[in-house]
């Protein structure tokens, strides 16, 4: 093999690439920063309130459709982006803050209780299972080319997308009829606990288990199993590419996206084990000790603490998702930049003018 010489000009040539690398790297800086100092001007300090904003963002620029996206895809992750959103808006702040703050709203009658943890549940079960209906389209784009054409469509998303979100629905139905209230004054029932016989009825009992089976341990098996087939797959493409192209493989652009992808399906799988882990552990706990859940109003209490904390942890789960995803698309990145300084953008033409 021959050593080439690098000459002046081709040494120029890299010195304008590192410098238009390293403008993109300040400007991506000067976007993170903004969005910092917009997230303290409008008190979004509490994260509830950061992750509904960012879940916003991420369907406003989905929408869009700019970002370079199949349609497919772009189907999928705007129903992931809706339904984290919407998990965020009733879960957090209408259940959580309303609940804790505002005592004596409409928001805590047993009835908009009930209705609340239905939803809430009923949105969670939709994001959790559009999130693996993703991850097996993306398992067929990438592991059999033959069934690409035919499955990864924009009706074939549409069609999937409606069958989780009827099924969620009907599988967290009888979630309406498992509380009572708490207490009653003047003739209205004010807040939620779970009826007793939750906990003695062998059906109730069957109807738990399902519950956590199908949310979160198949989920997560089924999520692991797709990214780690998905993974072997591009690893072997990796090899025999490698193997074809022999020592020009350096710098391969090919490869280093094949390496992202492996990076973002291993960060969609152990976020997915590490946020709902306290979760089932709180529900063995339960099972084992024959303790119920927590229902009353003191909110110092630690069971009351530890089974918040694993609620806030699992709906974590539901803002960061489509995070991962969008985030490691440049083009996500580009449309990011390009709302968050649109109204500089906007206020300096008008000046212009």
């Amino acid at each position: 093999m021959t050593s080439q010489k690098i000459t002046r000009s081709d040494r120029s040539e890299m010195i304008a690439l590192r410098k238009i690398e390293y403008s993109r790297y300040l400007d991506d800086l000067r976007v993170i920063m903004y969005f910092h100092v917009l997230a303290k001007q409008l008190n979004l300090e509490d994260k509830k309130d950061y992750n509904a904003t960012t879940n916003l963002l991420a369907i406003i620029i989905l929408a869009r459709g700019r970002c370079g996206l199949s349609c497919c895809i772009t189907y999928y992750l705007v129903a992931i982006a809706v339904t984290d959103f919407s998990v965020i808006i009733n879960g957090c702040i209408l259940n959580r803050i309303g609940r804790i703050y505002f005592r004596d709203s409409v928001l805590s009658t047993t009835l908009a209780c009930t209705l609340s943890t239905m939803l809430i549940f009923t949105i969670r079960d939709s994001s959790v299972w559009l999130t693996v209906a993703f991850t097996f389209d993306r398992f067929v784009a990438i592991c059999h080319h033959s069934l690409k054409i035919r499955y990864c469509t924009h009706r074939t998303a549409s069609v999937v997308i409606g069958i989780v979100c009827t099924l969620s629905c009907i599988k967290n139905t009888p979630f309406y009829f498992i509380f009572s209230p708490l207490y009653t004054l003047n003739g209205v029932p004010w807040f939620c606990i779970i009826k007793s016989i939750y906990y003695i009825s062998p059906v109730w009992q069957a109807y738990d288990w399902l519950d956590h089976i199908l949310v979160p341990f198949l989920p997560f098996l089924l999520i692991l199993l797709l990214n780690a087939l998905t993974i072997s797959n591009i690893l072997a493409a990796s090899r025999a590419r490698k193997r074809i192209r022999g020592a020009e493989n350096r710098g391969d652009q090919e490869t280093s996206n094949r390496k992202k992808s492996i990076v973002l399906l291993f960060a969609i799988s152990v976020s997915f084990l590490f946020l709902w882990a306290t979760y089932v552990g709180r529900f063995l706990y339960v099972q084992i000790s024959g303790e119920g859940y927590f229902g009353g109003l003191d909110f110092n209490d630690p069971q009351y603490i530890l089974q918040e904390t694993t609620i806030m942890l699992q709906m974590l789960n539901s803002c960061n998702n489509v995070f991962i995803y969008t985030i490691a698309q440049n083009k996500f990145r580009e449309e990011l930049k390009n709302v968050l300084m649109s109204p500089f953008t906007t206020f300096s033409s008008c000046i212009k003018r």
